[in-house]
């Protein structure tokens, strides 16, 4: 659900999404007033900051990532089609420990400037046990 990491830093990064009519969501997210799902751009906004902790691809083969918690969370205003669904997290607390790594989010996102959600996101980092 993004489309673009336009900056990375080692706690932050900024990304974006384009939001268009064409999104399956839309046919019943309402037919007469398209309005993206809040859960959706919390997803988005989730998906962004796991770029902060989770890292390099060969690192995403060995862990998933699963929310613990989701706090805080405020919509300001709705996302409709057409808009840049601009975003920013910001990593405020990281623990390792030997099987387990978590790490809580400060994230919002913006429409032309114009804040339409904040969160904070906890989330989880556990080893992938498949075996191939």
């Amino acid at each position: 659900m993004i489309d673009r990491v336009t900056r990375l830093e080692e706690k932050e990064v900024w990304g974006y999404k384009n939001v268009t009519v064409n999104e399956p969501f839309f046919q019943g997210h309402f037919p007469q007033y398209p309005v993206m799902p809040g859960v959706l751009i919390i997803e988005a906004m989730a998906q962004l900051s796991g770029i902060i902790i989770v890292g390099n691809r060969e690192e995403v083969e060995k862990r998933n990532m699963f929310f613990m918690g989701v706090d805080k969370v405020r919509f300001r205003r709705g996302v409709r089609p057409g808009d840049k669904l601009e975003m920013h997290a910001k990593m405020t607390f990281h623990r390792n420990s030997t099987s387990t790594e978590q790490a809580k989010m400060e994230v919002e996102a913006m429409v032309e400037g114009e804040v339409v959600a904040t969160a904070t996101l906890l989330v989880g980092l556990f080893p992938n046990n498949e075996t191939n």
